[in-house]
């Protein structure tokens, strides 16, 4: 309690701190565009990672073995190339772009879309989706507190909302940022703690590998599922392609992820973004090996089966460390689940102020009031998500297409507006349609393949299916932007110098 209150309330200091630093809208959006490589890198782990980095994949792991861990493959690769392919050109592009603070601005501007229609629908999908992923953000929050300290559900959530708006309300993209430096700092700390503490307490991977071998062999066999059923793993059976392909397709994901993308946009200079990379895609292997390690020592040093395999982070702190260094430890869950549920509030936040109120109620709208509407908005969302989190379960079955979604919806029309100068509005309507279209309705169409039925990730058809528009009605439908957005564009990126 001592250790998970110091660190809400240093929170709740950093709002307070940064509060002076957000004096226009800039500010508050992106920081002034100011974030040094460090903190940008940092801040794009800790937004991207959330709870299921300590819940999620050790718990994968725990039930199924290494072989889930391909999911983390996949996530480190996409990290990698997001940083290589989007960032540096989106940086650029978005301040050229009317200096858009939003996805949706620039999308207005890239395709110059008289119609608006591009920015009315983007926002709206970040809005509604996002408003639900900080729901589930509160929700795991607040289950989180509760299982830990007892007490009423309802009362955890409620603090941790609390929490969360106050110091996003007071400093907005840098108090975020500022914090996420705070919370990836954690989070890698405990990724590698606790798995060096069980290794060492086991006798060593030599101990580990035989106990594992014990329980079941397909545990450490990267191509084979063990299949746990609340008391033994089973021999395993083999993944196939289709799985390791669904699983290695969760990163495509982060071409089409606002929350990500926005922390590409604030960085100070595009010459800063080789040492984000290089930061950022560490930080993300040893996070990711450090969490699949986990849930291979909860199998091997666990007294008990679990009979949830989600809580063997939890579980791993309670028998293994005393309770100040499981104190610290659980702190790095709430800092996931935290770091990502302020990001989405924040960007959910600045479609209705920016893409909403500016675009169609005050187009004119001074710093001050647009900084004013801003922190309402902020409210307004965290109410909504709050009451949506009080409702519990529901969020879930909608949350497992956020992903999938935004990487379908966004993440093709990401790319071909970076590198096709050429590409229509049209093709960006198109793309953002079927993308979003086809994940939602993956579910309903799979089964009805009869032999042909896949199970495969609903990303992996919802990023073809958006390509294949985009590039269709992008090439034959509409006319290409009269601006050029290549050539020049890139040779004003590499000269860039530090904002501020």
């Amino acid at each position: 309690m001592i250790t998970f209150g110091i660190f809400l309330l240093a929170m709740v200091a950093v709002g307070i701190a940064t509060y002076q630093d957000t004096l226009t809208f800039s500010d508050f959006a992106l920081g002034g565009r100011r974030l040094s490589a460090p903190l940008a890198a940092l801040s794009a782990g800790a937004s991207d990672m959330s709870g299921w980095l300590f819940l999620g994949l050790p718990g994968a792991v725990y039930a199924a073995g290494i072989g889930a861990s391909w999911i983390a493959v996949g996530l480190a690769v996409g990290t990698y190339l997001n940083w290589r392919l989007v960032a540096p050109r989106l940086r650029t592009y978005t301040e050229l772009a009317g200096d858009a603070k939003t996805l949706s601005a620039y999308f207005e501007e890239r395709f110059e879309d008289g119609s608006r229609m591009l920015r009315v629908v983007s926002a709206t999908v970040t809005v509604v989706f996002f408003t639900v992923y900080v729901a589930s953000g509160l929700l795991a929050g607040g289950v989180l507190f509760e299982g830990i300290f007892g007490g009423g559900f309802e009362f955890a959530l409620t603090v941790f909302a609390v929490v969360i708006v106050v110091y996003t309300v007071l400093g907005g993209f840098r108090a975020v940022s500022v914090t996420h430096s705070v919370q990836a700092t954690l989070m890698f700390c405990a990724a590698v703690a606790l798995p060096t503490i069980g290794i060492g307490l086991l006798g060593g991977f030599g101990a580990m590998h035989e106990a594992l071998t014990r329980k079941s062999p397909a545990l450490l066999d990267v191509g084979a599922k063990a299949g746990f059923d609340g008391v033994r793993w089973a021999s395993g059976e083999p993944l196939g392609a289709v799985a390791v392909i669904s699983l290695l397709a969760w990163g495509l994901g982060y071409f089409g992820q606002p929350h990500i993308l926005a922390r590409f946009m604030s960085i100070r200079s595009t010459r800063e973004i080789p040492l984000a990379r290089r930061i950022g895609v560490s930080w993300v292997v040893v996070s990711l090996a450090g969490a699949s390690l986990v849930g291979l020592v909860g199998v091997a040093a666990l007294d008990q089966p679990l009979e949830n395999p989600e809580t063997v982070f939890i579980a791993l702190c309670a028998q293994l460390v005393n309770p100040w260094i499981a104190g610290i430890l659980l702190v790095a869950v709430l800092a996931a689940i935290k770091s990502t549920a302020d990001s989405q509030l924040l960007v959910s936040a600045m479609a209705l102020t920016e893409d909403f109120y500016r675009a169609f109620v005050k187009r004119r709208a001074s710093d001050a009031s647009m900084v004013l509407a801003s922190r309402v908005a902020v409210v307004a969302v965290a109410v909504v998500a709050y009451v949506i989190a009080l409702s519990g379960g529901a969020v879930l079955d909608i949350v497992a297409y956020a992903w999938a979604g935004f990487g379908s919806a966004f993440g093709p029309v990401i790319l071909l507006s970076l590198y096709w100068p050429r590409m229509t509005r049209a093709g960006a309507m198109a793309g953002m349609v079927a993308g979003a279209v086809t994940v939602v309705l993956w579910k309903h169409i799979d089964p009805l393949l009869g032999p042909l039925q896949s199970g495969v990730y609903e990303m992996v058809p919802g990023v073809l299916a958006a390509t294949a528009a985009a590039l269709l009605f992008g090439k034959f439908v509409g006319r290409p932007p009269r601006r050029v957005w290549s050539g020049s564009m890139e040779k004003r990126a590499a000269s860039s110098v530090p904002v501020g």
